[in-house]
């Protein structure tokens, strides 16, 4: 686009040069898809320079995932699905090739017009390695993987179904009390997904947006949460497993609230994609992850 490679202390100085490129590559019929480069740390600043009209009128695959979480709750409130999942850098450039378990999710998400179906957890091991991009010799390395536990069914029973909205943990906090924070009263019994960045905030910090979420009635009104597996302290994980325990079953009395964590999406590779607004379905009984409905058409 016309500032893609203008230097970061420009971009930083005009976001709504920033804004501008986006709204181009919607309004650009020949251009399909939209795939952020990287997240970064602040999108919010684009937002009074989005056309939602554009992106409503305009409809195509638009993807990332961290910041890029702002844009997407932009589109979601224009009424477009976006797809949280894999950026350039920090998913499609993954050093010494791509993870399969990521590109079985991007072609059943994105390359398909089929009800997208069951989302199994990957077995192959995951990883938070940080390589220096900079380093070409690093380029063909692997990166270090961890092995993959199944994911957790804290709590739940039965089936429950919903549409799926959320993202970064930390960036869905900026949109508070500003239109774009999303209407879960509107969308009663969605499934909202939740994970943390590379700067993970403490369980206690967590725990207290939690609380917040509780004391605004959005705990209340959902069909169930899923937690992508934090980063990058593997001994830490738990430790946000009990924090949802403590706030949601603990303190407001949830109990049948389904909750599952350490899933593979956001902050680790390699991750699965979310279709943001499109129905999913949980079979607690199962133990068994499925999205209802395409997410494209041909």
């Amino acid at each position: 686009m016309a500032h893609t490679l203008r230097d970061d202390a420009w971009l930083h100085d005009h976001p709504q040069a920033r804004a501008d490129d986006l709204m181009q590559a919607f309004l650009n019929p020949e251009i399909k898809a939209i795939i952020s480069t990287i997240g970064g740390n602040d999108s919010i600043r684009l937002l009074p320079y989005l056309d939602l009209d554009v992106m409503r009128d305009n409809p195509k695959i638009f993807m990332g995932y961290s910041d890029t979480a702002i844009s997407h709750m932009a589109g979601f409130t224009a009424g477009l699905v976006s797809f949280y999942g894999p950026a350039i850098m920090a998913g499609f450039g993954e050093n010494g090739g791509l993870f399969a378990y990521m590109v079985d999710s991007v072609c059943r998400t994105l390359f398909s017009s089929v009800p997208i179906g069951p989302i199994l957890p990957n077995e192959d091991g995951w990883t938070v390695e940080l390589l220096d991009w900079a380093d070409a010799d690093k380029q063909s390395q692997k990166r270090r993987l961890n092995p993959c536990g199944r994911w957790r069914f804290l709590q739940g029973r039965g089936v429950h179904r919903g549409p799926l909205i959320g993202g970064c943990f930390n960036v869905l906090d900026w949109l508070r009390g500003s239109n774009f924070w999303p209407d879960l009263g509107a969308r009663r019994g969605a499934i909202l997904f939740l994970e943390t960045d590379e700067d993970a905030p403490p369980p206690k910090v967590f725990k207290y947006g939690l609380r917040t979420y509780a004391a605004l009635g959005i705990l209340q009104q959902l069909s169930g949460i899923f937690f992508g597996r934090p980063g990058p302290d593997p001994q830490t994980i738990s430790q946000y497993d009990d924090v949802l325990r403590l706030v949601v079953a603990e303190e407001e009395g949830l109990m049948d609230l389904t909750i599952i964590t350490q899933m593979d999406f956001g902050h680790t590779d390699p991750m699965f994609v979310l279709p943001y607004g499109v129905q999913a379905e949980i079979n607690c009984g199962s133990r068994q992850l499925t999205i209802l409905e395409n997410a494209v058409v041909d």
